[in-house]
């Protein structure tokens, strides 16, 4: 992920939530893309700050650090190398034809695009191979990213010899989170999101901007849970009520209010493990600095070996 700071209900339920799951099925690596970071904030003042806080609310949901080593990318130099030699494999063409790339444009308003925006699925193609990974937990937007490496590896592989695996994407029920203003995903960019740091007073605050069936204007009037991104978060946040919420929602009997009360209750509930370690890491940034620094140490190690594959079937070096 890249350090933009506090993490939201998106990155959870798109991916993070998936990074727990997996911590007992395979050998992760947790990796803060500070250089990715650049790709659309030159500003390099907060990205250290970001990146502890980032990481805070990855151990926060359960990361386990001695499982799952994590590490910053621009400390580990062998990411610049692969990315320099991938991107000789890959047209510019390719590259200017991927649909997230061209949404995230969109979105942020970029009008031109710099040489590292455009090859950034390039130096995520490095960054997942680096570690030989063939399964990515990632939210849908990431998917054409995945066939990029996967198209990517098979170049390097037809070329030099076989080095790499083609990594799959793993994605959750929800891998993509409606935000609080309708829009397809929430981003801080565009300021619809609930942070996992939110406390129960600013979930309920935020979550009564959130837009509805436009068609359920009052209390009594029928609505339609199933265009309504709320319904959405109670399917996520709260199951067991989605059959009771359903059924008043569709009689009247349920007005918005009332359903935005009960979903941001449900919300601030789900969380409160978080909430807590949180405050407990807050507090002990120092131990938060040691697992990093033994997250880079272990994930150096394994570039270098990556690297001196890549090396041994390109012959140079």
């Amino acid at each position: 992920m890249r350090p933009t700071g506090k993490l939201h209900l998106g990155h959870l339920v798109g991916a993070l939530e998936n990074w727990v799951s997996l911590q007992n099925e395979f050998e992760n690596y947790h990796l803060v893309a500070d250089y990715h970071a650049l790709t659309t904030n030159l500003s390099t003042s907060e990205l250290y700050d970001n990146s502890i806080d980032m990481i805070i609310d990855w151990l926060s949901a359960g990361i386990d650090p001695v499982k799952s080593p994590v590490f910053r990318q621009s400390q580990i130099k062998e990411h610049a190398e692969l990315h320099l030699l991938f991107s000789m494999l890959i047209t510019t063409a390719r590259l200017e034809r991927n649909p997230t790339l061209k949404e995230q444009a969109r979105d942020l308003k970029i009008e031109t695009m710099s040489y590292g925006h455009l090859g950034y699925p390039v130096l995520q193609a490095a960054d997942i191979l680096l570690y030989k990974g063939n399964l990515v937990p990632v939210g849908e937007d990431q998917v054409p990213h995945i066939e990029i490496t996967r198209e990517i590896a098979r170049r390097f592989n037809t070329q030099y010899g076989n080095v790499f695996p083609e990594p799959e994407p793993r994605l959750t029920k929800f891998a993509r989170l409606p935000g609080l203003d309708g829009n397809q995903k929430m981003s801080k960019s565009t300021g619809n999101t609930i942070l996992l740091s939110d406390s129960p007073e600013e979930i309920q605050k935020k979550l009564r901007t959130a837009v509805t069936d436009p068609q359920k204007i009052r209390k009594g009037d029928p609505g339609r849970p199933d265009i309504c991104l709320v319904f959405t978060y109670h399917q996520k946040f709260n199951p067991a009520a989605v059959g009771e919420i359903r059924k008043g929602c569709e009689s009247g009997a349920l007005g918005c209010v009332d359903c935005k009360k009960q979903c941001g209750a449900a919300i601030a509930n789900a969380l409160a493990p978080l909430r807590e370690k949180r405050a407990y890491y807050e507090t002990h940034r120092d131990e938060v600095k040691n697992i990093l620094a033994d997250g880079e140490k272990r994930a150096k190690h394994t570039a270098q070996q990556t690297m001196s594959e890549v090396h041994e079937a390109m012959a140079i070096g």
